[in-house]
């Protein structure tokens, strides 16, 4: 099994974060650490914080992913850029460790004409200089679409990155479909080779979590731009391919198409049903 969320809002509180995901039938779900645009963090109320993990426990939640802002960019070539995306790095794991053995996602930015390699030092500097050896949070760096001077639009960009942090035991990947299809790995006709292929590269132990999206563009594209799950050009059926995969089960799918609370409530069940008749063939297969 998987387990499938989406995003919810922590503006009234963690517990209730939970309580939403439930209403919709979701057994995990991602929230953003801040606004997404940047700004301050939710303040911690450990009494709330409290009642969330108590909850997940109860009803068996998958591993949450927060979210970092995407303002954050570990290789800005802008001083003050540098200096707010280092500080809210600190900050947000410190935070998230309120929350023990969960994921913190990021995008990995753009290097804005400094080149790979540059970015690639930047943003292992960077971990570094906040990555314990004892936290219980793992950074998970995103798979982007290559558009422009993104960083990430391909394996071998993020294992690059783990390979010069310090501690790449506490770095893992979170897989976007809908990032890696506009960058080109076709998982709609080729989704074993793409997994294959990211296994020889990074290696599938590393791969935590997935974000679960249909694309409006063509395979190629690097255009990065969500769609629900069916309605775009990777389709329903190879979506359900990657929910089923054998190597995915028991880690957290989450959903970031662009879909109220009725939608994602339709979509968490779309991915359940699949599982259930999953599980149903396979109970028949054993009779």
């Amino acid at each position: 099994m998987i387990y499938i969320g989406n995003h919810v809002s922590v503006a009234k509180g963690f517990l209730a974060m939970g309580k939403e995901e439930l209403s919709l039938g979701g057994t995990t779900f991602a929230f953003f650490t801040r606004n997404p645009r940047g700004g301050n963090a939710k303040e911690i109320v450990p009494d709330d914080v409290a009642a969330l993990r108590e909850l997940l426990q109860e009803r068996n939640f998958g591993k949450l992913v927060a979210h970092a802002p995407y303002t954050m960019n570990l290789c800005s070539a802008k001083e003050s850029v540098l200096e707010f995306s280092n500080r809210v790095l600190k900050e947000d794991l410190q935070k998230m460790e309120n929350l023990p053995g969960n994921y913190f996602n990021f995008h990995p930015g753009s290097h804005l004409g400094q080149g790979f390699e540059k970015a690639a030092d930047m943003i292992a500097e960077a971990l570094d200089r906040v990555i314990k050896p004892d936290q219980k949070t793992i950074v998970l760096l995103e798979t982007m679409a290559g558009k422009g001077t993104e960083v990430g639009g391909c394996f071998e960009e993020l294992r690059e990155i783990r390979d010069r942090a310090a501690i790449p035991e506490k770095i893992g990947v979170c897989l976007d479909t809908c990032h890696v299809w506009d960058a080109g790995y076709d998982i709609a006709d080729d989704l074993d080779g793409v997994l294959d292929e990211f296994d020889r590269v990074i290696g599938l132990d590393h791969l935590c979590a997935v974000h679960l999206n249909d694309s409006k563009n063509t395979c190629g594209s690097h255009k990065d731009r969500h769609e629900k799950l069916g309605l775009g050009q990777i389709g329903l059926d190879a979506l359900l391919r990657v929910v089923r995969h054998p190597v995915l089960q028991g880690k957290p799918f989450i959903l970031e198409t662009p879909n109220d609370n009725e939608g994602y409530a339709k979509e968490i069940a779309c991915v359940k049903a699949a599982q259930e008749a999953d599980r149903g063939s396979a109970d028949e297969e054993k009779l």
